[in-house]
């Protein structure tokens, strides 16, 4: 279904002209200045240009995006009529336009820059203005209206608009004010439920008992807004976590953590399995609460792993959330060893695979022994397979063999034993998934190639390995041979 302002603006030259100049939305420029891509998987698509090398995209076949040539991409509208409404009404000469504005303020913003604009550039501005609106079709809404849709379209960039650079997979920026706060998101539901839990809504408390998920955020949210009245419900957390008997260790030691800082005698029953016989009275439990607390919890957000609030977005669903904090953490990271390694893991999890190899590969060249090289390599391997660059893939296995000298180089002091260890079998099914990948794809060339190297790997690697593979070796063999097992 296509947009009715679209279309207009496609097939009116006299419309689309008043849009080019002086509104600066011309259709004429239906093109980027690099090749992007919505990090959602959204569909994007070119539909206007600015004067300055921005470009307007229609995502989804609905919202309006903004580009800049300068590297910053804003969600504008979510129609291409709401779009040229507030483009016409609130044009970008506005200099002064601000959300606090009231009417009379906005009046007045825009009627200096309307000034400024006819007397430098637009002389006819409020006939083109006005042929623009009712040629269009557009409604008259106040300007507060119009300011307040800019402003929350702008505020829902984040997470499903976020625009990267198809070749470095880098976001475009958002202006702090308008950036998600991941914390913020994904601890909504804990404090509304343990708001209603204080108010005592039984129904809270049977939903936080019967769902671990939200009972983490539930927790977490208690951890951030501790109140005398509390020990009841913290009580029954605890409780709940130990009745779950889940291997989510870290929430039921929370839990602990917060009840044991009331420091009551009759908890010492519930926090000892919870603390694994740490807690044994009252006394001891203050002061395990008080230590456990400084050393790993505390009371500020601020201060907790932003891989905390990664990890709760995940568990809550929230994968774009997770996407987009993730993409922002790796722009940010220089050579960081652990951090580019805690990314990549953290993206392959959420099944991003372009983005754990991009962290990978920058992962990789800071590796200083061929033990480590290898290790991470055979990794990229797969984060590379997983986005269906094979290819990519690999060369990632060839610089893994050449690490541990499989390719006749020799190898660093520290692999000698490689093939003899867990690096060898991890390297070796890398080699077996890509020629079995290969095959599927129709790469016929990369698959014996890749197979070559995998027989060559099995008859390397111990033999208590090769036969962990054995099964793995057997199918990427019969699908590289073009034939399949019998009975199969």
């Amino acid at each position: 279904m296509t947009d009715r302002v679209l279309d207009l603006l496609r097939t009116r030259p006299d419309l689309a002209e008043l849009a080019a100049f002086p509104f600066d939305f011309d259709v004429s420029r239906a093109y980027h200045v690099e090749e992007v891509h919505l990090a959602s998987g959204a569909s994007l698509e070119p539909i206007a240009g600015d004067d300055t090398g921005g470009t307007y995209f229609l995502c989804e076949g609905t919202a309006v995006l903004h580009a800049s040539s300068d590297g910053y991409a804003s969600l504008l509208a979510d129609s291409v009529g709401e779009a040229l409404e507030i483009l016409v009404r609130l044009p970008a000469w506005c200099e002064n336009v601000s959300p606090e504005l009231d009417e009379e303020g906005l009046l007045a913003a825009v009627r200096e820059g309307d000034d400024e604009a006819r007397e430098e550039f637009a002389p006819e501005l409020d006939a083109q203005r006005a042929a623009l609106i009712r040629g269009l079709g557009l409604p008259v809404r106040s300007l507060v209206e119009l300011n307040a849709l800019s402003e929350s379209a702008t505020r829902r960039t984040e997470p499903d608009y976020l625009l990267l650079n198809s070749d470095e997979l880098c976001a475009y920026q958002l202006e702090e004010p308008f950036r998600q706060s991941l914390p913020d998101v994904v601890l909504g539901p804990g404090r509304e439920t343990l708001e209603r839990i204080r108010t005592g809504d039984l129904g809270a408390r049977e939903e936080a008992a019967e769902d671990p998920v939200l009972r983490t955020g539930v927790l977490r949210a208690a951890q951030y807004d501790r109140r005398g009245g509390d020990l009841p419900l913290l009580r029954f957390l605890l409780e709940s976590e130990n009745a779950a008997r889940t291997e989510r260790f870290e929430e039921r030691r929370l839990a602990a953590m917060l009840v044991a800082l009331h420091g009551q005698e009759e908890d010492v029953s519930l926090l000892r399995p919870a603390t694994a016989g740490q807690v044994t009275d009252s006394a001891g439990a203050v002061e395990w609460a008080r230590a456990e607390d400084a050393e790993r919890y505390g009371r500020e957000v601020a201060t907790e792993s932003e891989f905390t609030w990664i990890e709760l977005a995940h568990r809550q669903g929230r994968i774009e959330n997770a996407r987009v904090a993730l993409i922002r953490m790796l722009d940010d990271t220089g050579p960081d060893a652990t951090r580019l390694r805690e990314l990549s893991r953290a993206l392959e999890r959420i099944g991003d695979h372009a983005q754990a190899a991009r962290a990978q590969f920058n992962l990789l060249s800071l590796q200083d022994t061929g033990w480590e090289r290898a290790s991470e390599a055979y990794v990229l391997a797969r984060l590379e397979r997983g986005k269906g660059d094979l290819a990519a893939a690999g060369r990632a296995l060839q610089r893994a063999r050449a690490a541990v000298g499989a390719d006749g180089a020799p190898p660093d002091g520290a692999v000698a034993e490689w093939h003899r260890r867990g690096l060898g079998r991890l390297i070796t099914e890398q080699h077996l998934e890509l020629a079995l990948a290969a095959v599927e794809a129709g790469d016929a060339e990369l698959a014996r190639t890749t197979m070559a190297h995998g027989k060559l790997l099995l008859d390397t690697i111990g033999k208590e390995s090769a036969k962990a593979l054995s099964q793995l070796s057997t199918r990427a063999k019969w699908a590289v041979a073009g034939l399949r097992p019998p009975g199969v």
